[in-house]
């Protein structure tokens, strides 16, 4: 297939291994052929968005690829394990000095992924990391929130978050009609937070694995993403393996 597949992977792995997961996440992150784009990620648990939130339980990689991509040695330790299939919508700002999406800019039904991330000012962090609180509990009981937590390629200064909702009305909503959101994006041009910044807006094509590694809190809506196995991959894309 010549169209991107942009995936996003995440794994539970039991505590056990722990220290195997993070060397992976150290020494793992080899280039794999055909991925155009990818980033191994720590997680957090949502609650705070802060340095305090990790997760050492929950891993992610982002793909951006010309094909599906598996990642066997993270599918060996991991307890339960999801991929989530997106379509860019929407992309502003950039990854590493990369604009990593081409976006689509379809009007979409359904659920939406938005992925935040951003490469903190140093002398600007506690700053950020003051003002996240309130928007953390905002967002916690935001209406069509479907799931939330976060990402970061390091445990302080490089770090993001991934929300599923309902629909793009009511992220819309959330980023745009709650205060202390809406507060904070007013603050973010004077207050200089980010050296570098993305955000970008998915359409969810498809679910495969067990949504509740994503902190799913919906299982009705869940059963209406298409997911792998009703929707299996094309014989005639060979899969990518990282090695």
């Amino acid at each position: 297939m010549t169209e991107d597949q942009v995936s996003l992977h995440v794994w539970r792995v039991p505590r056990r291994v722990v220290g195997a997961a993070m060397l992976r996440m150290a020494f793992g992150r080899r280039h794999v052929p055909g991925v155009r784009f990818g980033k191994f990620l720590g997680t957090g648990t949502g609650t705070t968005f802060g340095p305090n939130d990790t997760d050492l339980t929950r891993w992610a990689a982002l793909t951006v690829s010309d094909r599906p991509v598996r990642f066997p040695a993270w599918d060996a330790i991991a307890a339960s394990q999801v991929r989530v299939d997106l379509e860019p919508l929407v992309s502003r700002g950039a990854w590493s000095g990369r604009s990593p999406f081409r976006p689509t800019g379809r009007k979409v039904t359904g659920p939406i992924l938005a992925l935040t991330r951003a490469r903190l000012r140093p002398s600007r962090a506690l700053r950020f990391w003051t003002a996240i609180p309130p928007v953390a509990r905002e967002l916690a009981s935001a209406p069509g929130l479907l799931a939330r937590f976060g990402v970061g390629e390091a445990p302080i200064g490089w770090q993001g978050t991934v929300s599923v909702w309902r629909s793009t009305a009511d992220l819309t909503a959330f980023a745009y009609r709650q205060p202390e959101h809406r507060a904070a994006i007013a603050r973010t041009p004077a207050d200089r937070w980010y050296a570098e910044e993305l955000f970008a807006r998915f359409a969810v094509l498809g679910l495969s694995g067990d949504r509740m590694v994503l902190g799913w809190t919906d299982e009705n809506q869940a059963e209406e993403i298409r997911s792998d196995d009703a929707a299996e991959d094309s014989p005639n894309d060979k899969e990518l393996t990282e090695r």
